[in-house]
């Protein structure tokens, strides 16, 4: 009996160390299946961020792409709004010194013809000036010739034989 109880313990001794074997077979069995589905699972995301980030990075090239052509075009066209400005600039700056050559002659014109006018002024005040020194000196001159009775001022003798006619200075002007 003994022998029984021996065979018997070795025999549950060998079918525990089995079932343990079996249960720990079948929970790493579960513990791989496990593994297995996050495996897959984890490359299945991996393809879908990868799918995505080919995605965003070809719309970011294609954006790049628009943004640098975008740029070109608006460097090309403030280049050629520069390029009118700078003419227009340039234009603008040669008409100035054509209005300022212009506008010297005309003040040298203008200059020159004040001068002459002064000129004509100074020779009419000369002539005026001359004038009345010229009446002055007569004035005093024939004041003179009167008053010492020279010249035609002088007293005519009185002929005999003609009746009527008074005699006289004849232009005699009245002193004031």
């Amino acid at each position: 009996m003994e022998g029984k109880y021996v065979k018997k313990g070795a025999e549950v001794a060998v079918f525990q160390t089995q079932k343990k074997c079996s249960l720990a077979e079948t929970d790493m069995k579960e513990e791989i299946e496990l593994l297995h589905r996050q495996i897959e699972e984890e490359e299945r995301v991996n393809q879908e961020i990868e799918q995505y980030l080919r995605t965003h990075h070809a719309d970011l090239e294609e954006k790049l792409e628009y943004w640098m052509e975008k740029y070109d075009k608006d460097v090309e066209a403030k280049q050629h709004e520069l390029d009118v400005l700078k003419a227009s600039k340039a234009n603008d700056l040669a008409r100035l010194q054509e209005l300022t050559k212009l506008y010297a002659e005309y003040e040298q014109v203008v200059v020159e013809d004040r001068i002459e006018k002064e000129k004509e002024r100074r020779k009419r005040e000369q002539a005026a000036e001359e004038l009345k020194s010229t009446v002055h000196i007569q004035s005093w001159w024939r004041g003179i010739m009167v008053r010492k009775q020279l010249g035609p001022y002088s007293k005519k003798k009185k002929k005999k034989g003609k009746k009527g006619k008074k005699s006289g200075k004849k232009g005699k002007k009245k002193k004031k």
